[in-house]
């Protein structure tokens, strides 16, 4: 029994060791301007002198439409462009909740709208957003919202999952361009995966390794790498097999107030070089051969006051 209880497990975590990894980076423009950096300057950085080619970009809604029956492409327009403009391609994220606190992302015209209402003026978002750049050159994957089927951090701020909205989110993108997958995605440690899975075209998850809130100090990851795989097995076994990637990949510091606002040794110790080949060694014992970093923003700050280390790591992987 336990010889095939071993087989059994050996077989749901296999997976080929990939040649290679080809490494993305997400970028967040919100979270550039919080730290008080020229978002632009940053994301020219990571394109020119990092060489990143593989791109997640947040097209959030209120960056979009900031008044109501307004948009304002100029900041996803100077992206996209640009990545086409270098050989990168990019998956948009789309929806209410995207990347980054405090997760489900609205106007302030739109705040005080019904959910009805809501729903109403997101699809009026969705369809502009997917008429304007469904034909553009360095598109690969649409994401539409982030994690929705995650609740820990974002209940009080998105409630709960409206699924059936979330299945029209999705019909409606593939309706105005059938051309593009539609990834949807699920955190790594907490997620379940089935719901986010099944729904999209391929699937991401996050991978967190090094954590730390105040009840329990810093620790690491009981998961091993291992559970990935399982998962993914699972997943394709349940559901048929789709492309899977690491599309959040974290290299950046758990705190409880903004980075500006904190010393760099605490900082540091929470997440630092070390820590970050660790989570690099990490991901990649879980033979996902497409992996997102998530930090580059915090990695080019720490270079602006004098610490540069993490950043030419960034350069170096990159070029590698």
């Amino acid at each position: 029994m336990l010889a095939v209880l071993a087989v059994l497990l050996s077989a749901m975590t296999w997976r080929p060791e990939p040649k290679e990894i080809t490494y993305g980076m997400s970028f967040n423009t919100f979270y550039a301007q919080e730290l008080g950096l020229d978002w632009k300057e940053v994301y020219d950085a990571m394109l020119d002198e990092m060489n990143v080619r593989n791109l997640r970009l947040a097209a959030h809604w209120p960056m979009i439409e900031p008044n109501q029956g307004e948009f304002d492409f100029s900041v996803m327009d100077y992206q996209m462009n640009k990545a086409f403009d270098e050989g990168a391609t990019v998956i948009l994220a789309i929806g209410r909740r995207l990347p980054r606190w405090p997760e489900c992302h609205i106007p302030k015209w739109a705040t005080d709208l019904s959910w009805e209402e809501q729903k109403a003026e997101l699809r009026d978002y969705l369809e502009v957003m997917v008429l304007r750049y469904k034909d553009h050159p360095a598109l690969r994957y649409w994401q539409v919202e982030n994690e929705p089927y995650l609740k820990m951090f974002a209940y009080e701020r998105c409630g709960e999952l409206d699924e059936e909205f979330l299945e029209e989110e999705i019909a409606l993108v593939k309706k105005l361009d059938p051309d593009h997958p539609v990834l949807l995605t699920d955190s790594g440690n907490l997620g379940l995966w089935a719901g986010a899975y099944k729904r999209g075209d391929l699937f991401g998850t996050s991978v967190y390794v090094h954590f730390w809130n105040p009840e329990l100090g810093q620790f690491r990851t009981v998961l091993p790498p291992a559970a990935y795989r399982f998962k993914t097995n699972l997943m394709r076994l349940l559901f048929g097999y789709k492309e899977t990637l690491l599309i959040e990949l974290s290299a950046e510091p758990w705190l409880v107030a903004p980075i500006a606002e904190v010393d760099v040794e605490t900082q540091f110790s929470r997440m630092n070089l070390e820590s970050i080949r660790d989570i690099i060694e990490y991901a990649r014992k879980t033979r996902f051969d497409r992996q997102y970093l998530w930090g580059v923003e915090w990695w080019y700050w720490l270079k602006e006051k004098g610490y540069p280390e993490i950043w030419d790591y960034g350069v170096d992987l990159f070029k590698n």
